[in-house]
């Protein structure tokens, strides 16, 4: 078993602010006790919410210096007394607890056996590393909290996005309608997804657009991952007694009024790290019915450049950091 004297590679944050906080560093290596285990990170990936605790947005739940990134797909190099679903060797992945603890832009991550799953065994650990919170996210919005079913309409805003993408093909798994906004440079993506109806956000007014299309009905559920004005428009096109759900914290008032006078349920969605997602999720890549959608590929090192093209924006679903690049 490994011990705390020996160190690993990590990038660290040493401030709250811009991209040149980070700072490659040399941290303890874990040592896995209970029900731990450790894994050796092949890939893990640049999230919006990564950018947004860099800033300094999550207060003090994060203590300096940190350890973002909140994706990894690795093996198990190490595990507790009293772990019994995995042993050493076998191919991982998962998404941390979003909670102050340590992240994975490091050679190693340890982390509780509850949340981990067995990797898909027909994709590569630098493809895996884009599923666990972004498609996570999509099916705690769609599926577990807007309940969306077979032959419903749907709007999901940025299909071409890293959670969009997998929102668009959970939503067809359903059986459901997809309209989605991208701009027209992604118009084949989100149709390649399986996207039915794609509005260029850029030249239409979706909202004009969904009326025409559902002869004024609207849709049943709408998901945004864009927030502010999006979200509040977007009520004008769901119908009486539809689903919203927003991964957004925006402070912009809402026309409660419209919510108010059409029934409409609002759900404010923060991905939880579980087990059953991953293992369902798993089945789906497995069969081809769920497929990675990979914006680039970056080294560790430049976890700074992959915040700066998030933050610039237009990254066709997820930026992948590799460790191992050789290896997949």
């Amino acid at each position: 078993m490994q011990t705390l004297t020996k160190t690993i590679k990590a990038m660290t944050i040493t401030d709250f602010g811009n991209t040149n906080v980070f700072k490659e560093s040399e941290i303890s290596k874990p040592d896995p006790k209970g029900k731990e285990i450790l894994v050796k990170v092949h890939a893990t990936s640049a999230n919006p919410v990564d950018c947004k605790i860099r800033k300094g947005m999550f207060g003090e739940m994060f203590k300096l210096p940190a350890i973002l990134g909140f994706d990894v797909s690795g093996v198990i190099e190490a595990v507790g007394e009293k772990t019994s679903d995995f042993k050493i060797g076998d191919e991982v992945y998962y998404m941390p607890r979003i909670n102050g603890t340590p992240g994975a832009y490091a050679e190693y991550h340890l982390i509780e056996e509850s949340i981990v799953s067995k990797k898909p065994k027909n994709i590569s650990h630098t493809d895996a590393a884009g599923f666990p919170l972004a498609c996570g996210t999509a099916w705690d919005a769609l599926i577990d909290r807007t309940k969306i079913k077979i032959g419903e309409t749907i709007l999901i805003h940025a299909g071409a996005g890293g959670v969009g993408s997998y929102a668009i093909q959970l939503a067809k798994l359903c059986g459901a309608y997809v309209y989605t906004t991208c701009s027209s440079k992604n118009f084949d993506l989100v149709k390649k997804l399986g996207a039915d109806k794609i509005i260029d956000y850029k030249k239409e007014d979706f909202v004009e657009t969904i009326m025409k299309d559902t002869n004024n009905k609207g849709v049943d559920v709408i998901f945004d991952t864009v927030g502010g004005e999006t979200l509040a428009k977007s009520i004008d096109a769901a119908k009486p007694f539809a689903r919203i759900a927003s991964i957004v914290r925006d402070s912009r008032d809402l026309p409660m009024a419209s919510l108010y006078m059409k029934n409409i349920s609002l759900h404010f969605v923060f991905v939880q790290s579980n087990r059953y997602k991953l293992d369902t999720m798993r089945d789906l890549i497995e069969r081809e019915q769920l497929k990675p959608v990979i914006d680039s590929v970056l080294p560790l090192s430049e976890a700074a450049v992959a915040h700066q093209k998030l933050e610039k924006g237009g990254v066709r679903g997820k930026i992948i950091l590799n460790l191992t690049p050789q290896m997949d």
